[in-house]
């Protein structure tokens, strides 16, 4: 038998919860083949088989929480695929001919006894011959919703509970206490949404990781947000002259993110304290620039970062973020892509934000929101009015060592590289 055990996750992540189990009982897997993939705080992984057999047991079901190095599940190197151990078939094997034994000696027994004995069976639920065949998800699920698989029918050929026959009886149970008057009870928390459609959802791992740090980063840090504006007609006149032969060149399309990428570097070397990061008693000031670009995937908000933004191109930073949001999508993100960052942006303009205070993310002390483009009628001078394609833009950052002349300052050069940029096109 081998033991299939949770491996290394990388820095300082210890445990994780089983997202979902690729391979089931009695199945074929190779050495390498992954079996289970896992959750953590920050990306999914799969978890391998470290040798070729039978999966014989799984120790933790969906959902269970496990820590690294905890055995998980067992892999019988000699078994065969569709059929259990050894020791399984020699039990089997023998069941029938104790059950004759039984039988022969019930035979013997006074009435009474029988009867009693007859109470005592029936009273069993879960001797392995009828225990009712389902996942460990359908299992957990069930329990969830208080049923007791012993009394749901399966609608599987072969007998096997499924999820739609769990639910299935949640529906059956409710009709049945409708039809039947229950004395008041003691109010509880649940009165309050007594007569109205729920549904209780326990929130993912991830999910509650980033609760957690948000709540920490507003407890912890003394953030504070300003604001201002940027006039994008230059940069949406540059892109438009230039984007079909960019793209020619470099096989990806010129984007408004490594316009503010350049501009917030140039920035950062200008105003270096919101490159910086405080330990204890002081204040480390990075000089290097990996940025992260927050994505939303649809488990939650993730910041994978481009490294040494500074040393790439335009070309080369529009096809890293493409790449990146690609792999956030897919679920493929690996902690590598994750760690690390001096400087955050965040866009919500691309689901329609006009205006918003983005949340440092925690150690850094910068983080810059980007809205959207909105075309309004701007005051060229006093006599002239022209509608222009505006964007909100805004900085949070951590007063503890950035002063609001830094932070507003920050801006305002951002806005101004931003507002003429053909030099951060050449400088790319």
């Amino acid at each position: 038998m081998a033991e299939i055990k949770v491996p290394e996750l990388g820095e300082s992540v210890t445990e994780g919860t089983i997202a979902e189990w690729l391979k089931k009982p009695g199945d074929k897997v190779e050495q390498g083949e992954n079996i289970a993939e896992l959750e953590t705080d920050k990306v999914n992984v799969e978890i391998p088989s470290e040798k070729t057999g039978v999966l014989q047991e799984l120790l933790k079901e969906e959902g269970d929480n496990v820590e690294v190095g905890e055995v998980i599940a067992v892999v019988d190197e000699n078994g065969e695929a569709g059929g259990g151990s050894s020791e399984e078939k020699s039990s089997e094997e023998s069941a029938p001919e104790k059950e004759s034994e039984e039988k022969q000696e019930a035979s013997k027994e006074p009435a009474a006894d029988k009867s009693e004995e007859g109470t005592k069976e029936e009273s069993k639920e879960d001797s392995p011959a009828d225990r009712p065949v389902a996942s460990p998800s359908v299992r957990k699920y069930a329990r969830e919703q208080g049923i007791d698989l012993n009394e749901v029918s399966g609608s599987d050929p072969k007998g096997r509970v499924r999820k739609e026959d769990v639910d299935n009886e949640v529906k059956g149970s409710s009709k049945k206490e409708e039809k039947q008057p229950e004395k008041p009870a003691a109010k509880s928390e649940k009165d309050e949404f007594e007569g109205k459609p729920v549904e209780r959802v326990k929130m993912s791992r991830r999910r509650q990781t980033i609760a957690s740090r948000l709540k920490e980063v507003q407890q912890e840090t003394a953030m504070l947000t300003t604001f201002n504006e940027v006039d994008m007609s230059a940069i949406m006149d540059l892109r438009k002259r230039r984007k079909d032969t960019f793209q020619e060149q470099h096989d990806v399309r010129l984007g408004f993110m490594s316009f503010f990428t350049k501009g917030v570097i140039a920035a950062l070397k200008k105003y270096p304290l919101l490159n910086a990061e405080i330990q204890a008693t002081e204040v480390i000031k990075k000089q290097f620039y990996d940025i992260g670009m927050a994505v939303s995937t649809d488990d939650g908000l993730v910041v994978p970062v481009v490294r040494d933004a500074d040393r790439k191109t335009f070309a080369e930073i529009e096809q890293e973020i493409m790449d990146l949001s690609l792999k956030a999508r897919d679920n493929k993100l690996t902690l590598k892509d994750l760690q690390g960052g001096t400087f955050t942006i965040t866009n919500g303009g691309v689901f329609g934000s006009l205006l918003s205070t983005p949340i440092l993310n925690a150690p850094q002390v910068g983080i810059l929101g980007m809205h959207t483009i909105q075309w309004r009628p701007v005051a060229i001078d006093q006599d002239t009015m022209e509608n222009r394609p505006m964007m909100y833009t805004a900085l949070s950052y951590d007063h503890r060592i950035v002063d609001g002349k830094e932070a507003v300052s920050f801006l305002v050069t951002l806005k101004q590289l931003l507002e003429d940029p053909e030099n951060l096109l050449l400088e790319g």
